[in-house]
């Protein structure tokens, strides 16, 4: 049972559990066992750490290592969304703009990767200048990628409009670059003015907020499970699956796939179905006309046996 559940969806889910885990252990960690101390990286004005300082200090294998897996299963995650589109297992890219976002989304993603593994190894403690310079590159990368995946989603959310996962993960991305955009500027802006508890507080919240952005990849990497198996958006008569779908107000991913076996009937035209919906079997139609009758050749002397039986599709 749970083969047929797990799949793709799981890499944020890992990503998101990992993330959350390490900042709750480094904050308890600071609070409970160290007491709230003040370390040699603070500022003499400096009451509330900052989670460089408590990485910098006894936890940073436990920084490092969270950093590194949080990092990795998030890019997973970009490379798993262009990957399973690509495939048809989700709506697909159908445009060079929108492959072109997807894939500027992975790049800013793996610059933001670096960013985040190069400042937990580089701490605040032994190299301040590197690794705020690194910092930056980790807000700015992961920011930049979301603005791209946004661009993205708004451009297939358009195209497939009766998809409501791509509207609603479109929207949560969007919070995210807006609300994360604030507080970078308010952050950055409380740490050059010498405000640092305020900027301390404003540091944890963002990290926090971001955890959430991690799991909304769960969204859009779930519907892949009901296209497992089958030809998703790329099998054969895509245009009547999506025809039908879209009449029905359900997508693929609401609804999955219904079968799209044909029966052999010898009416002149064979008939496919996808949900409630039917269509024409232009190969019979071609038979029809060729001077062959109401079956395709060879089969008029078996058509009473075949009557009623569901073919394979590459029949």
């Amino acid at each position: 049972m749970l083969r047929g559940i797990l799949s793709y969806w799981i890499f944020p889910i890992i990503s998101g559990v990992v993330w959350l885990g390490t900042l709750l252990g480094l904050l308890i960690y600071w609070c409970v066992n160290e007491d709230r101390r003040h370390y040699s990286s603070m500022d003499s004005r400096q009451t509330i750490a900052y989670i460089s300082d408590v990485g910098a200090s006894t936890l940073k294998p436990l920084f490092i290592a969270g950093c590194s897996v949080t990092t990795v299963f998030l890019d997973l995650s970009f490379g798993a969304d262009r990957w399973l589109r690509h495939k048809g297992r989700l709506v697909p890219n159908a445009t060079v703009t929108e492959k072109v976002l997807s894939g500027m989304t992975i790049v800013f993603a793996i610059i933001g990767t670096c960013g985040l593994i190069l400042l937990s190894i580089f701490d605040t403690a032994r190299h301040p200048k590197l690794h705020d310079i690194f910092l930056l590159l980790f807000i700015a990368g992961y920011v930049i990628s979301a603005i791209f995946i946004c661009w993205e989603y708004q451009r297939l959310g358009m195209r497939y409009r009766d998809h409501r996962v791509l509207r609603i993960s479109f929207w949560i991305k969007l919070a995210f670059v807006i609300v994360e955009i604030i507080l970078a500027v308010a952050f950055a802006s409380c740490s050059y003015t010498d405000h640092y508890n305020p900027a301390a507080v404003l540091e944890w919240v963002i990290a926090f907020i971001f955890s959430f952005y991690v799991f909304s990849f769960w969204i859009d990497l779930y519907p892949a499970v009901r296209t497992k198996g089958s030809g998703g958006y790329r099998g054969n008569n895509k245009g009547a699956m999506m025809n039908g779908h879209h009449a029905s107000g359900q997508s693929m991913e609401e609804q999955g796939i219904t079968g799209n076996d044909r029966t052999l009937m010898g009416e002149g035209h064979g008939h496919g179905h996808v949900g409630n919906h039917s269509y024409d079997d232009p190969r019979n139609s071609y038979y029809s006309g060729n001077g062959y009758g109401a079956s395709r050749p060879g089969t008029a002397n078996q058509q009473s046996g075949l009557r009623g039986m569901a073919l394979p599709n590459n029949f």
